[in-house]
């Protein structure tokens, strides 16, 4: 594994590198725009159709399920069938189920595509993070970090969508099943059909643009060093510096055991859950960064697919409840995330600071602003509060995706990722029963969230390892 990164690094960062950034990127983008949709679709959808149930909110709970589904499917298989089907097949696996669910006549019905769509998105990221990782020379390892910029811009997109679809083509805000009818409320159709159209376009130049192939550092997990060398002369080719890695120095480092089984023998199968807790230390950096994605899991619902209905009612207590005003403020919200990643990606670098700093700090500003949240009087504080709140969470979402595949072992590196992301699902479902409980229209879900982002700062800074500077394996 050394030589391979040092030939990696002795690369550097060629064309092929900056086209998965944007590639890549695109699996972030479609993640958080299609879990915004929904979120944004629940209160026009639940206006036009009921609540079938009067205690859970069906259409986040249908999402959190299919998330996990999708976290499981495609980050366990991920170390065994490699990286390169996942990227190239995931969008795909959602797009038509996107512009389908536009399509329900039904609540329940609708959910269910959430949920479909859901697990064809869910863990694409764990593939775009991973995959990129290991192509990335040392001195761009921030790049990861980074390219959480494309997570905001899947929120800014759609909230720019909900502004123009949903504050003119939704039902009045007083309406209710009996009197919003489909021609009054096709805001949220227009929503999901727009963004399946994006997602097909993503999809397609995902194939199109670029010809992926099997990380070095996967095939080298599998015993295949002649499609190591293969891989690297192929980078290097798009470079004008070599490496100078051979095919016999490989081979000289002995085989990987037991990759003369088939990839489907319970004993490699097993592997890649117990190589993630192979030594003592390794095994409390796995325990944390686990116990870190389950509370994300329960603050995003509460936060995020409950904030629609919370700025309705605080508009109403400051004397605004129009529908433009609404989403005017959702859509200047996500784009106000655009920030965090930007400032996540100078702090992770910084010396006293780095990867476990940053996570700290995000989560300790995000935890002020949103104790702070819980006291506004007037428009501009709620909007303008609302915003930082988004910048300073993606300073810790934007660091947490790319320090997560930093810690974890190559061989099991999706398995790792894609069960951290179960368990940030399985959060997330607890946070739907929770947040459909409570009142959402109330300060109680915000106290919530503010509790748990302040356990982040605890868990940030127990975990034992600073990738900062040093190459991931």
């Amino acid at each position: 594994m050394a030589l391979v990164n040092k030939a990696i690094d002795d690369i550097g960062m060629t064309n092929f590198q900056w086209k998965l950034f944007f590639l890549n990127g695109f699996g972030y983008a479609v993640d958080s725009l299609l879990v915004v949709a929904h979120s944004i679709a629940n209160p026009a959808v639940q206006q036009e159709y009921g609540l079938p149930s009067p205690h859970v909110s069906g259409i986040p709970l249908a999402s959190q399920v299919g998330l996990l589904v999708g976290a499981g499917i495609w980050g366990f298989s991920a170390d065994i069938i490699g990286r390169r089907i996942a990227f190239n097949t995931s969008l795909f696996s959602c797009a038509i189920f996107v512009i389908i669910a536009g399509a329900m006549p039904g609540y329940i019905s609708f959910a269910a595509l959430v949920a479909i769509y859901s697990a064809g998105a869910g863990g694409n990221y764990i593939l775009d993070a991973t995959s990129y990782l290991e192509f990335l020379p040392t001195t761009h390892a921030w790049l990861v970090t980074f390219m959480a910029l494309w997570w905001a811009i899947g929120y800014t997109v759609t909230g720019l969508l909900a502004w123009a679809f949903m504050s003119n083509f939704s039902c009045a805000p007083d309406a209710t099943p009996q009197t919003c009818t489909r021609a009054d409320n096709m805001g949220w159709r227009y929503l999901h059909f727009t963004c399946g159209a994006l997602v097909l376009f993503m999809a397609l130049a995902r194939v199109t643009l670029i010809r992926m192939v099997q990380t070095p550092r996967w095939l080298l997990s599998q015993n295949r060093d002649a499609e190591v060398i293969k891989v690297l002369n192929k980078i290097s080719a798009e470079s004008k510096n070599m490496h100078h890695l051979t095919l016999e120095q490989l081979q000289a480092e002995g085989v990987v055991l037991h990759t003369d089984k088939s990839v489907w023998s319970s004993l490699r199968l097993k592997m890649h859950f117990k190589g993630l807790f192979q030594t003592r230390a390794l095994g409390w950096s796995t325990a944390m960064i686990l116990c870190n994605w389950f509370v994300i899991g329960m603050v995003t619902p509460l936060y995020g697919a409950f904030l629609p209905f919370y700025l309705y009612s605080r508009g109403a207590d400051v004397g605004d409840d129009s529908n433009y005003t609404t989403w005017r403020d959702y859509a200047i919200n996500q784009a106000a995330g655009l920030v965090g990643p930007l400032i996540a990606a100078v702090l992770i670098e910084s010396k006293f600071i780095g990867r476990r700093g940053t996570l700290a700090i995000g989560a300790a500003i995000t935890t002020a602003l949103q104790f702070g949240y819980t006291q506004i009087k007037t428009p501009a504080q709620n909007l303008g509060v609302s915003a930082a709140i988004s910048a300073a969470s993606n300073i810790y979402y934007g660091t947490i995706y790319a320090y997560t595949p930093e810690i974890l072992p190559s061989a099991h590196r999706a398995t790792g990722y894609g069960l951290c992301v179960v368990l940030n699902r399985i959060g997330g479902i607890l946070g739907v029963l929770v947040g459909s409980y409570a009142n959402v229209e109330t300060t109680a879900p915000l106290f919530v969230c503010a509790a748990l982002f302040g356990l982040l700062i605890v868990l940030s800074l127990l975990l034992p390892f600073e990738s900062r500077g040093k190459r991931s394996q």
